[in-house]
């Protein structure tokens, strides 16, 4: 028998829309996943590559990201979470990428990548082991910091910020915050598609707002004229090595660490909004969900693209929208990658104004972080609860307040101070386990006696 929660969900976690919802709702998903597209396109011109080089990087992250989106939610029997929780350019690999890129190139970034994916396949099933390690209201942390990490990002994009220094200009803000207010109103007061479409129509809505405010998004569209409707992507002899470096081994291990906590913390978000009336953790999606991020992850480094991981900002979209058919996220991967080989609809998708997409990110961090808050506080509070997740969220917050301070620490320091959502979430297991030591061994002593 459905729940009373469950049944007011618009799709189900396993119920399939109709063929035309399913592919409207997947293409709302699709133009969140394309906000990562620009992290292959940025880090080509970091390394000083040229346009074929970018392209083909594009196309084989695109496919690595779609492929996984499909592993991750068909479920599979002994992989993938079956939640809807597509995956997306890996934001926490940038900087390490760089620097395997500097060293030695693609054939090097390929081969660390493949490293870490591994090391994320070989952390999944340690998970089911964390039954008593996170308590429902860890988990409600771990929740609300999946959308605290996207902050950065969604407001900068927001303001239309592409570079450190830049100035906020008065047209931007009034497309982002146009687009912001449709797509929110569009939930609380839409009814029927409205309501379901409400990312999508707020994005079509801002560009056009932003195409008559601004000349310089019009005549980026220009740019789509002149690109061909398919192409194969043009593999380079850069393509077709992959090497190893043992230098690089601990920090792309320790990124890897950091990035199966991230997604830790996503797909207990997915269960949670998927699957309302569990009361505690089920962690076996959870753990089969972790092997199907470290296999795309892998994919990724055997392809020749950028590391993926789950996006947060797809699952608050989901929770957002009550649209929570895994099916979604399947048609999603699926049309990512066949738009990888459309470089005409790519430029167009990669050309969306900067204040849309900061707008479509806040609005689905806005749930995630009061789900997570909910959860949090549902059960009776004290406390030792007070201080675990106070003191995990100073220091984890300091990370993004204070990155330059940690930059200059300690290799073992940095090894933890990494990212507020996996430093957060590491200190709230450590305090919870340490402030709690009395009722462990009052509880032994019970036993003993």
């Amino acid at each position: 028998m459905i729940s009373e929660k469950a049944s007011a969900l618009e799709y189900a976690v396993n119920e399939m829309p109709p063929a035309g919802h399913l592919i409207v709702l997947s293409i709302q998903h699709v133009l969140l996943m394309f906000i990562s597209v620009a992290l292959p396109i940025i880090f080509t011109s970091q390394i000083s590559e040229n346009y074929e080089f970018g392209a083909t990087l594009v196309t084989f992250s695109m496919i690595a990201a779609g492929l996984g989106s499909i592993v991750q939610s068909v479920g599979l029997p002994f992989i993938g979470s079956g939640y809807l929780c597509p995956n997306v350019c890996g934001p926490s690999y940038f900087s390490v990428s760089l620097s395997a890129a500097w060293m030695g190139g693609l054939p090097l970034l390929r081969g660390m990548i493949l490293i870490a994916g591994l090391i994320e396949m070989a952390l999944s099933p340690v998970v089911q082991k964390l039954k008593h390690v996170f308590p429902k209201f860890i988990v409600g942390l771990v929740v609300a910091m999946v959308g605290v990490s996207v902050i950065k990002m969604s407001v900068t994009s927001l303001f239309g910020l592409e570079y450190k220094g830049d100035a906020i200009r008065s047209v931007d803000i009034v497309i982002g915050m146009m687009s912001l207010l449709i797509m929110v109103l569009s939930n609380l007061w839409g009814k029927g598609f409205v309501k379901i479409y409400c990312l999508l129509i707020g994005m079509i809505a801002g560009w056009m707002l932003a195409v008559m405010l601004e000349p310089k998004y019009l005549h980026g569209l220009i740019r789509i004229a002149e690109m061909p409707l398919f192409a194969l992507p043009s593999v380079g002899p850069e393509f077709r090595h992959i090497a190893f470096d043992v230098d690089l081994l601990v920090p792309f291990a320790i990124i890897a660490i950091s990035g199966s906590l991230k997604s830790f913390g996503n797909l207990l978000a997915a269960q949670k909004i998927s699957e309302p009336e569990c009361e505690t953790v089920d962690y076996v999606p959870i753990r089969k969900g972790l092997l199907a991020d470290g296999f795309s992850t892998a994919l990724a480094g055997l392809l020749g693209g950028m590391a993926v991981d789950t996006s947060s900002s797809n699952i608050g979209l989901a929770g957002s929208t009550k649209v929570l058919s895994r099916w979604i996220s399947v048609a999603a991967g699926i049309i990512f990658i066949l738009l990888a080989f459309c470089p005409k609809l790519t430029v167009a998708l990669t050309l969306m104004p900067k204040p849309v997409l900061g707008a479509s990110i806040i609005f689905a961090g806005c749930f995630m972080i009061c789900t997570g808050l909910l959860e949090m506080f549902a059960e009776k509070w004290e406390p030792r609860k007070t201080f675990v997740v106070g003191i995990a969220l100073m220091f984890g917050l300091s990370t993004a307040f204070l990155p330059e301070l940690y930059a200059r620490a300690p290799e073992l320091v940095k090894m933890f101070f990494t990212d507020p959502l996996p430093t957060t979430t590491i200190l709230a297991v450590i305090l919870h386990q340490v402030l709690n030591l009395d009722r462990l061994f009052t509880g032994l002593k019970h036993t003993a006696g």
